[in-house]
């Protein structure tokens, strides 16, 4: 049986399909300042529902004692969730655009690990339940700017700062310990949409960021890490103001802590999937 995120996919895809076939059969050329439907306006809002699967693992080093890499889903019982998303964009100018992005991801599970598996010093053993906990915040602050702009689309780049705020913790009838890593990065990409009508765009961009063995001040350790997002998407807009979206998201994320030539602290997440967006504009 078809899943009812798949099955709304097939509506939007049929409702694309048939707006566009008449749009082509009744497309007139535009005049050279007529900007295709969706691309007047000077804020745009947009909020959705993203559908993704996740890989996520973590390992941490404590008193010495060298932490299990811990798959949050084989050991810690882990599953995949719908997450609400939003988005903001400030456009001052037509090839200017200052953008925000929010997505909060939330995993609280329990299970049983079929292995013992140690974390921030502390052994879970396998015949007793672990409480566990995941959770992921990221802000997303750019600036795009539009190298060429015309009204079969556009083609940019972005500078961008991606917040990240990452807590996971584990609690047995034992004992009980987490860890919590937030920083700024910074990022930089590409991007560009295409009109296949006046009314319809397909955009893609992509952005990302990687740092190697970058001393930490004050402490004999260095860290390593990276992130990258790619997203391709298409939309629908019926007026200039109103359209909606459905895309696909896959957002990587990785950390290394090392230490005398030792990693002692390290992460993966990777979440990745399709999305459903509305979309307003003024």
């Amino acid at each position: 049986m078809m899943r009812p995120a798949a099955r709304l996919i097939l509506f939007c895809a049929t409702v694309l399909m048939a707006t566009a076939l008449p749009a082509r059969a009744q497309f007139t050329p535009r005049s050279l300042n007529d900007p295709a439907t969706g691309e007047q306006f000077h804020i745009e809002a947009s909020a959705g529902l993203w559908f993704p699967s996740t890989e996520m693992s973590v390992s941490s080093e404590a008193l010495g004692i060298q932490g299990s890499d811990i798959d949050f889903k084989k050991d810690l019982g882990l599953t995949n969730h719908t997450f609400k998303t939003l988005a903001l964009t400030l456009r001052p100018g037509r090839k200017h655009k200052l953008r925000y992005q929010y997505l909060p991801q939330t995993y609280e599970q329990e299970a049983t690990p079929s292995r013992d598996i140690i974390f921030q010093g502390i052994r879970y053993r396998a015949s007793l339940p672990v409480n566990s906990q995941l959770y992921w915040k990221t802000h997303r602050f750019s600036y795009e700017y539009d190298v060429v702009a015309r009204n079969w689309g556009f083609v940019g780049f972005m500078l961008e700062a991606k917040y990240t705020d990452v807590l996971a913790a584990l609690q047995s009838p034992i004992d009980s310990e987490y860890i919590h890593a937030k920083a700024p990065v910074p990022g930089i990409g590409g991007i560009g949409r295409y009109y296949v009508t006046p009314n319809i765009a397909i955009t893609g961009e992509l952005s990302g960021f990687r740092l190697t063995d970058i001393k930490v001040p004050s402490k004999p350790q260095k860290v390593s890490g990276h992130y990258g997002e790619l997203d391709i998407y298409g939309t629908l807009n019926f007026t200039n103001n109103f359209g909606v979206q459905a895309g696909y998201r896959d957002l990587n994320l990785g950390y290394r802590l090392v230490k005398n030539d030792i990693p002692t602290d390290t992460g993966s997440f990777i979440v990745k999937g399709i999305y459903l967006n509305a979309v307003a504009r003024f």
